[in-house]
């Protein structure tokens, strides 16, 4: 069946309100995760070939996000779709007010190559918890781990519910031209605006999870160690290609020699090798060249090592960075960590607010006045102090982005609202109710109403 197809069914099943039961998407949920379990060796088998990746960082960064979003639903469901009761105003009386959690309808969901499982399955896991019909599209850049999808998904369950469809750009670009009641991208801000223009012609809501250079500010009131261990894990998990790693350093000049020779430590320690279960290869050849170009021989630290045949880029510092350089003219995406030092703190946050807002900040020290500054000053999605990437794992905070970076965020209770419209119900009684509002008007009618109003 053709796009236009898959849809049309999904729009004629949404319909029948089967989808809205509760218990429905439980039961939806529930043979996901089983589906999962039971593919697991599958789903690091294609993995590995697109990537090189290992069992264990597949499921740290993937798989057990995805079981974590499921378990979340499954034992939140019931109150998250529970009609809400709130406060009616006295002009209302006598009366009640609900908010109803109603699901948008036919959902697509476009993921991402980089962490292709959970950038696919958790919006779609949050478009099912929320009631809806979802077509999904996960990246052709990552062609095994799409083609897994495919196979789990499309053998298992009704194409009129949930259905992948495989392809590029052109294919994307045709399913773009339909009518959804709401579209869930995650991606490069340069497609992503490609998207948001697809839709505005539909007038269709958006979740854009786009990317951005996330600064690490390391001050001189950081624990150095710490610091270095949790930049080092944070930045070159997954190679770097990791929407959320850090992009690049802003170091306090009077530390930053202390805080280089750190992060050699754990780079060592970490043993970040060619065909190593520690590392990542770069996705393809497109990418691994424009990482290459990036590197400033002059300026290496640590690092700058490549094996074309393999897409290995080694764990590369650069060292001495100004903001003119080439390596910080777009987001990095892959194993290059610049670092600049500042030696005013006020300085280094101004130095971030002239550029676009990135989807993740973070800041290392101890100093709490440096640390309400950050938080204050810095617009950003979301971020750590005292830490890297750790803000994801946590389902009451939202994930998402501002600006350029994205808009709207899901995770939790956020990927259900995400997913649903929030529906205002007011049931006033049929009694009671006085004539202030009828005509005919009058100078005593108008006081009274100032008082109520």
């Amino acid at each position: 069946m053709n796009y236009q197809d898959i849809l049309h069914s999904q729009r004629e099943f949404f319909n029948t309100q089967k989808t809205k039961n509760v218990k429905f998407r439980k039961m939806y949920l529930e043979k996901l995760r089983d589906l999962i379990i039971q593919n697991e060796n599958l789903l690091y088998e294609a993995i590995h070939k697109d990537f090189g990746k290992s069992q264990f960082e597949t499921y740290v960064t993937e798989i057990s996000f995805i079981l974590k979003d499921i378990d979340y639903y499954l034992k939140n469901l019931n109150s998250l779709s529970k009609p809400k009761k709130v406060t009616t105003n006295l002009a209302n009386q006598i009366a009640t007010s609900k908010i109803h959690s109603e699901p948008l309808g036919c959902t697509l969901v476009i993921g991402a190559w980089n962490y292709p499982y959970q950038l696919s399955l958790s919006p779609l896991i949050a478009s099912i918890a929320a009631g809806n019909c979802c077509i999904l599209k996960p990246s052709e850049i990552a062609e095994n781990t799409m083609k897994a999808m495919v196979k789990i998904i499309n053998e298992n369950f009704p194409s009129e519910y949930i259905h992948v469809f495989e392809g590029g750009i052109d294919e994307t670009t045709e399913i773009l031209k339909l009518i959804f009641d709401k579209i869930f991208f995650t991606g490069s801000t340069k497609v992503g605006k490609i998207v948001y223009k697809a839709a505005s012609e539909h007038l269709t809501p958006v979740t854009l999870e786009l990317g951005g250079k996330s600064p690490v500010i390391v001050t001189k009131e950081a624990n150095m160690e710490i610091a270095a261990k949790r930049i080092v894990w944070g930045k070159f998990l997954n190679a770097g290609q990791t929407c959320v790693a850090p992009d690049y350093i802003l170091v306090e000049e009077s530390v930053k020699e202390q805080l280089l020779e750190m992060l050699r430590k754990y780079i060592n320690e970490f043993k970040y090798e060619p065909d190593s279960e520690q590392y990542t290869r770069i996705i393809n050849k497109k990418n691994f060249e424009r990482l290459v170009k990036l590197i400033n021989p002059d300026k290496i630290y640590f690092g700058g090592k490549s094996i074309e045949d393999s897409l290995f880029i080694e764990p590369t510092i650069l060292n001495n960075v100004s903001w003119e350089d080439n390596v910080m003219q777009e987001e990095i995406f892959g194993p290059l960590l610049p670092v600049i030092s500042f030696t005013n703190f006020h300085q280094a946050l101004n130095s971030v607010l002239e550029l676009e807002k990135p989807l993740s900040a973070y800041l290392f020290t101890n100093n709490n006045e440096e640390k309400d500054l950050f938080t204050q000053k810095l617009s950003f999605g979301g971020g750590c102090i005292n830490d890297v990437v750790m803000h994801l794992g946590n389902d009451n905070l939202p994930f998402g982005g501002v600006g350029s970076s994205g808009m709207g965020s899901y995770h939790g209770k956020f990927g259900f609202e995400a997913f649903s419209h929030q529906k205002a119900v007011l049931d006033r009684a049929t009694w009671g109710e006085p004539d202030l509002k009828y005509p005919p008007y009058s100078e005593n009618k108008i006081k009274w109403i100032k008082k109520l109003l």
